[in-house]
């Protein structure tokens, strides 16, 4: 098949999609559209930072250390956030004991801002590249208490660059997490990091819709975990952020650009 032929099958598989439901009166309850000056922070009464490592990567052996600097999360002045991950001696001790040698940002609504059920979206434009790997996604405020993957997890958007037209949703709960998550991928026609997409769940209780520019492709409920639990009835906080290499994307090679950039026009919850 032509690669012209294969786009226009794409592009057709992509119409077909069910629109996402539109919820009845839902307003929108909180929202960020970034409209900060260029080189600004981030609202803090919105976001907190989540910098370092992590425990042993982040729980995913990734290379970058998180920052709270400009140069790497910060206001563009043209309405969007931009996280920017950076080849460069973090100063910071990664998992392996050596030195990390990217940086990058993690910003969270932990500290700010909790949610239960409702739209959640987000406009982007994602980077692309061989160990990069963005994400947007929740994970319930319980994590404290019980732990993950106890606490649940909702992956509304995780792309790795290497793969540049493919994203995926997917959650991770207890005997379904990691690699064994339940979560379905869709694929654009042109590669992500050209555009800006509006990635989204539609979450109530027993059920999760997840929609990538208004199409539908995947659905969750209760029924799809074999009689596994059900963790997502409850508080969950969002995250945004880009992370370097992993277990999942693998490390950068040769190929890899530097700087890249998540670019995120905006993020908004609608409930009701």
């Amino acid at each position: 098949m032509s690669s012209r032929r294969a786009l226009l099958v794409l592009a057709a598989v992509l119409a077909a999609l069910p629109l996402a439901p539109a919820p009845a009166q839902a307003a929108v309850v909180w929202s960020d559209e970034f409209n900060g000056p260029a080189g600004g922070a981030p609202d803090q009464g919105k976001w907190s930072y989540e910098p370092g490592n992590g425990n042993n990567g982040w729980g995913n052996h990734e290379l970058q250390a998180y920052t709270t600097r400009r140069e790497n999360v910060s206001t563009n002045g043209a309405g969007q956030l931009v996280i920017t991950a950076r080849r460069e001696n973090s100063g910071v001790q990664c998992w392996n004991g050596q030195p990390c040698q990217y940086t990058s940002g993690k910003l969270i609504t932990k500290n700010t801002r909790a949610f239960t059920y409702g739209k959640i979206e987000a406009r982007m434009k994602l980077p692309t590249g061989k160990g990069i790997w963005p994400a947007f996604w929740m994970l319930g405020t319980d994590i404290g208490q019980v732990g993950w993957p106890q606490c649940g997890e909702i992956d509304i958007m995780e792309n790795i660059g290497s793969v540049p037209n493919t994203v995926h949703g997917t959650l991770h709960g207890p005997g379904y997490s990691g690699a064994g998550g339940i979560g379905a991928t869709v694929q654009n026609g042109r590669p992500f990091h050209e555009d800006f997409h509006t990635f989204a769940v539609d979450w109530s209780p027993n059920r999760i819709v997840w929609s990538m520019d208004g199409r539908v492709y995947q659905t969750r409920t209760p029924a799809d975990l074999g009689g596994r639990q059900w963790v997502f009835n409850h508080p969950f906080y969002m995250i945004l952020n880009l992370a370097v290499g992993g277990d999942w994307p693998g490390s950068p090679d040769g190929s890899t650009r530097f700087p890249q950039q998540l670019l995120v026009d905006w993020v908004r919850v609608h409930q009701g």
